[in-house]
């Protein structure tokens, strides 16, 4: 008898997972959810679930920007210090047209979105990790996304941008946790019907 790691996933096969945060009224913009250390504790987590990031190039120098070590002294809040050593740390896959090089232990993902995240996938470990707002569209398109999760932060932020504008058929998640934080913020996971 066969008997896999996980009920859905080969063992050859490491998920890829996403997360993003959201206000109630589905603004997806970073500047406006709540910021705490249980959010940020939590990010490190979902990070340290993976093998490896998985970013677009507005997401890639967003966060390169944000927390590519050394900071300069009080640019955040110790708190933070904990997640900016494990992004600086965590092995980055970009996937751009328009960058000539990366570093920030990165490399670029070229030609065939599908084909290029497939074989990321048969590699083994934990898994791949993904966040922002454009990729995470292709990804889901091309029924790549193997976990959900939305950070809903209790806010009405009245603009977007809002999550898969444009998604050309529906997809049928099934929620398998839900997290609460002091701040009113709520992390649901989902993985999709399938």
């Amino acid at each position: 008898m066969l008997v896999y790691r996980h009920r859905r996933y080969p063992s050859v096969m490491r998920p890829l997972r996403y997360s993003i945060n959201v206000t109630l009224d589905g603004c997806c913009d970073h500047r406006e959810g709540t910021v705490d250390e249980d959010l940020f504790q939590n990010a490190i987590e979902n990070i340290n679930r993976a093998d490896a990031l998985l970013f677009g190039r507005v997401t890639y120098e967003m966060m390169e920007a944000a927390w590519r070590q050394p900071a300069r002294a009080g640019a955040r809040p110790e708190w933070m210090e904990p997640f900016a050593r494990t992004i600086d740390a965590a092995k980055k896959y970009v996937v751009s047209s328009t960058l000539d090089r990366v570093d920030w232990n990165a490399e670029l993902v070229r030609g065939d979105l599908g084909n290029a995240v497939q074989q990321l996938k048969r590699k083994s470990g934990k898994g791949l990790f993904t966040g922002g707002v454009k990729l995470p569209l292709a990804l889901a398109e091309l029924g790549l996304i193997d976990e959900y999760e939305f950070v809903v932060h209790p806010r009405l932020a009245g603009h977007g941008p809002t999550l898969f504008a444009g998604l050309s058929k529906h997809v049928d998640l099934r929620l398998v946790s839900r997290l609460e934080f002091g701040s009113g913020a709520v992390a649901m996971r989902y993985e999709p019907k399938r």
